[in-house]
């Protein structure tokens, strides 16, 4: 069952209706205390389904997740005169958590779809008429999509850590904040047991997915989209051997498309909501020049194919200072989806696997499916040193996952953000967001890192 998506979702609270038809409304709404002590079958699965609303808010248009993490890995910039802060906040900062969508972005959004993920677990403990293995289904689907809400929270505070005990009653005391190896130490359980249940789920979901999850929308299918990130945490956990296995037993496909994966879905229908990252004249949103000027070439001579994310606008663009010429194509319609994770960053991932574990040879090879697939570029022919074939591995993860929210990060945990160019001498390099102000003030006393303006490093 496929379900249309629709409304604006709002912090833990759900209207229930038919499954062609998600809503989510007012925390204060009386149904949501009736649906937590008393679900029925049919409003818990919407309830389940209305998770994919959360999980994308915040995730498309000029303070979305990709754009603003494309601005600080210099993939892109934000051109806007009507506000100055894409300039003067994420380039030359400092990052202050004051400000909602800037300094303190990337946080209520993701907490707002934990919530909602919580309220349906504690809800699927209490419900009566579903069979074990239909609960697990619920179970395994919303801790997998809770697993990535936090991973895109400490994928932006990075060292400052952050909550993650906080399936608690609103009103209580906010959830401590913990460091940076416990988040991802929960991230892997919820991971973990969300296989767990979903081995035990049978063959089909009680509830629907939107087409952004077209083959991956059985249980047995969607653990291969939760192994596909377990894959990715172990990655970033330097865990080589585990992301091995993880991607053994995601959906990566060496000979299928680099396209395949699972995304967030939009559309021009009555209550959804538009892929904000599509600017086809460019009004704001600009690719980094060096985008295509760091191309390397085909046998021909021409620039790496991937370089179509860009092509030449009829103008140049100035904002205080900073010019592009760059059309960002990344999308062709307000409707493209938007990647959660492809096949085309999985064999990527194997490849960088594979040259943590030393395996330089199985490295290359899936580097050369990338580049000569996707790049149109000739077999890699640089030097077999551990340091040359990561430098190459970068400059495909950059080039393959442009515009994705993956370069800033993939500099950072091999510590090279020094790397990125400087468009002023006043641009400063940052390495994470800080806390939300109101989280901060929240807490006493107030944590010692992450609660105060982010300066970053000139």
């Amino acid at each position: 069952m496929r379900v249309r998506l629709a409304g604006v979702a709002l912090l833990g609270a759900v209207t229930l209706t038919g499954c062609d038809d998600l809503d989510i409304t007012d925390l204060n709404n009386p149904g949501l205390e009736q649906f937590q002590s008393a679900p029925t079958i049919s409003a818990l699965n919407t309830a389940t389904s209305g998770i994919l609303i959360t999980a994308r808010a915040g995730h498309s248009g000029t303070t979305g997740y990709s754009t603003e993490l494309g601005v600080l890995g210099r993939e892109l910039y934000v051109l806007s005169s009507d506000d100055p802060r894409f300039i003067q906040e994420l380039l030359a900062g400092p990052l202050d958590g004051g400000n909602g969508a800037f300094g303190g972005a990337h946080w209520a959004p993701r907490y707002a779809s934990i919530r909602n993920s919580n309220i349906v677990l504690n809800a699927v403990e209490v419900v009566t008429g579903l069979t074990a293995q239909q609960k697990d289904g619920i179970r395994g689907f919303a801790k997998t999509m809770q697993a990535l809400d936090l991973l895109l929270v400490i994928n932006t505070r990075d060292a400052f850590g952050a909550p993650v005990d906080v399936n608690t009653d609103p009103t209580a005391p906010p959830a401590a904040i913990v460091a940076k190896a416990q988040v991802f130490q929960r991230i892997v359980s919820l991971l973990d047991e969300a296989r767990t249940h979903l081995q035990n789920a049978g063959s089909e979901f009680t509830f629907g997915l939107s087409d952004g999850f077209a083959g991956f929308d059985t249980p047995a299918t969607f653990l291969r989209f939760n192994r596909a990130l377990r894959a990715r945490v172990a990655i970033y956990l330097n865990d080589f051997g585990t992301a091995q296995t993880a991607l053994q037993q995601s959906f990566l496909d060496p000979n299928g498309s680099l396209t395949l994966g699972a995304y967030h879905t939009y559309s021009t229908g009555a209550g959804d909501v538009l892929n904000g990252n599509f600017d086809p004249t460019g009004r704001s949103i600009r690719g980094h020049p060096s985008f295509v000027a760091n191309a390397q070439r085909k046998p021909n001579g021409a620039p790496d194919d991937r370089t179509s994310k860009n092509a030449t606008a009829p103008n140049v663009l100035s904002v205080q200072g900073v010019s592009s010429d760059k059309l960002v194509t990344r999308y062709s319609s307000a409707s493209d989806p938007v990647p959660i994770i492809r096949n085309e960053e999985l064999i990527l991932l194997r490849a960088e696997a594979s040259l943590g574990q030393g395996n330089i040879a199985a490295a290359v090879s899936d580097i050369n499916i990338i580049r000569t697939r996707a790049g149109g570029l000739a077999p890699y022919s640089g030097a077999l040193t551990p340091t040359a074939v990561l430098d190459e591995l970068l400059y495909n993860r950059r080039y393959s996952l442009y515009y994705e929210g993956h370069r800033w990060i993939d500099l950072r945990r091999h510590d090279r953000l020094g790397s990125l160019p400087r468009d002023l001498p006043t641009h400063r390099v940052f390495t994470a967001f800080p806390f939300p102000n109101d989280e901060c003030l929240a807490r006493t006393p107030q944590p010692a890192a992450g609660c105060t303006p982010v300066q970053g490093t000139p």
